[in-house]
This record gives C-alpha cells, sequence and structure tokens, in this order.
C-alpha cells in the first residue's frame, strides 16, 4: 500500500482540534476499532474530515446520499447524523467482511434504518441503481479504490440531481499528482479524475489541500450543474 507520511505536528494540530471543536463521540470511536481490530486498514477521514463531511449534508439541505467506499462506517456514521428526519444513505462496499464491520458500527450509532449498504463492485452497484430508477441522490461521497475514480464521477453525474454536492477524496495524495511515478497505482487515476472535474460540462469544482494523521493530500468538492 502507499505509504502516506505524516509529520507529528499535523497530528498534534488534528488530535487537537479534534478534542477542542470536532467532539468524535464513543459510537465513532468504536467505529475506527474496530476497523483495527478486524485487521482494516487505518485510511478512513479524520475526525475534522468527517465533520466536515455532516456539515456539508446539512448545508446542502440533502436528504438521500450515495456513498461510494464503505470501509467500517466511520464517514457513514458522520454523513448520516447530518440527515435530516426520513433522510436515507445507499453506501457501496466491495469486500463482505467490511460491510459487516460497518453494518453493526451504523446500527450501533443509531443508524441502521437510514442506511442501505448495497454489497459488490461499486461500478455494478451504480449501474443497478440506474435502472432502479430512484429519485436523484443530492450529496455523493467517494472514497474508494483510486483507479477507478473517474467512472465514480461520471455515475454520480448520472445519479445525482442538479445542485447536488459532489466530494471526492484523496485528491493530492501525497503530492503524486505531480509525480504518478510515486504511486503508479493509484495516482493515474486521481490526476485522470482530476481533469475530468476541471473538463465536465456538468461540475463546477475545486480542490483543498490538507495536512494531518493522514498526510499530505485534499479533497475535491463539485456542484452537478
Amino acid at each position: 500500500m502507499f505509504e502516506h507520511k505524516p509529520r507529528p505536528e499535523w497530528i498534534a494540530a488534528e488530535e487537537f482540534l479534534s478534542t477542542t471543536v470536532v467532539h468524535p463521540d464513543p459510537a465513532l470511536q468504536r467505529a475506527v476499532t474496530s476497523a483495527a481490530e478486524a485487521g482494516m486498514p487505518a485510511i478512513e477521514v479524520a475526525p475534522n474530515a468527517g465533520k466536515l463531511l455532516k456539515l456539508l449534508v446539512q448545508l446542502s439541505g440533502a436528504h438521500r446520499i450515495l456513498e461510494i467506499g464503505t470501509l467500517a462506517g466511520y464517514s457513514t456514521i458522520w454523513m448520516g447524523r447530518g440527515l435530516p428526519p426520513g433522510g436515507s444513505i445507499v453506501t457501496c462496499e466491495y469486500l463482505p467482511q467490511h460491510a459487516e464491520v460497518a453494518w453493526a458500527n451504523i446500527d450501533a450509532a443509531g443508524l441502521g434504518q437510514k442506511v442501505e449498504i448495497r454489497l459488490g463492485p461499486a461500478l455494478d452497484t451504480l449501474a443497478a441503481l440506474a435502472e432502479e430508477e430512484r429519485k436523484p441522490f443530492d450529496f455523493i461521497f467517494i472514497d474508494a479504490d483510486k483507479q477507478n475514480d473517474s467512472r465514480y464521477l461520471d455515475w454520480a453525474v448520472r445519479l445525482g440531481r442538479p445542485g447536488a454536492a459532489v466530494v471526492l477524496d484523496n485528491a493530492v495524495w501525497e503530492g503524486a499528482i505531480l509525480d504518478p511515478g510515486m504511486d503508479p497505482v493509484n495516482a493515474p487515476g486521481i490526476i485522470e479524475a482530476l481533469k475530468l472535474l476541471g473538463d465536465h460540462p456538468r461540475l463546477d469544482a475545486t480542490v483543498i489541500q490538507t495536512v494531518g494523521s493522514k498526510g499530505w493530500d485534499g479533497f475535491a468538492l463539485a456542484r452537478i450543474t
């Protein structure tokens, strides 16, 4: 796996901000702990990023969320807490063992009635959602295999309503967007997705760089027009 290189001062600042401002609760900590106990990679979003997702859901007035990449359900819980009564999340997870851990965490957080975990390759799930003719999604969060980022963005436009918000995680990847040779597996897919964000006629986007426990990275924020 590609190695991220957080600096001690980045981690210390993130911990201070999380404790002082973000206040993640035991249900969220359970999601992090259960992932580690299950041998899952520690690639969930940082607490301050999770809180940002919650606030973006609330600020956008989203009722229907699509998440691509569930892992242990950490970001799912954050976003679920931003939903109004009657809101819902469809989250896509490839691995059954991850989905099992995620469901336990989501249910323990009191969000079981709001969340539907769809198991299998995300591209297959997204195609199935299109065939089901569901109402368009209001908010889409993409945090899965980077090789398919541009395909996920394309599906986000197809499944999201005009005005929907799209968040793409891991948009800087330790600067590998400037030197794809640093990670020839993931960097090309991230770069392709960034180019799509800049060129797509129905996406108006920006990218924010971040530093913290996950290293030097960032996220893209887009609006479907």
